[in-house]
């Protein structure tokens, strides 16, 4: 098995717990069931809309949460090496 030179295994595997969050969208729009309904409304918009929209902002603010997440993780690494 090949390891990616430069990287120690406590950091990646540190980083991968934060791409873990990138699954809550992709589980939360994946049920369609779960939203596929009239109400409640939210200013006339159907629950089915306004759900999905307000998951894109969501996932958004997750993606920008994880980003910095694993950045940090990364410069540290490049910070260590000699």
């Amino acid at each position: 098995m090949s390891r990616t030179p430069g990287r120690s295994t406590s950091t990646s595997a540190g980083s991968s717990w934060w791409l873990l969050l990138l699954l809550i969208p992709f589980v939360a729009l994946l049920w369609v069931p779960f939203y596929n309904r009239f109400d409640p409304a939210l200013f006339g918009i159907p629950f089915f809309y306004w759900y999905q929209f307000v998951w894109v902002i969501l996932t958004s603010l997750i993606i920008l949460l994880v980003d910095s997440r694993t950045r940090e993780v990364d410069a540290a690494d490049r910070d260590d090496r000699p």
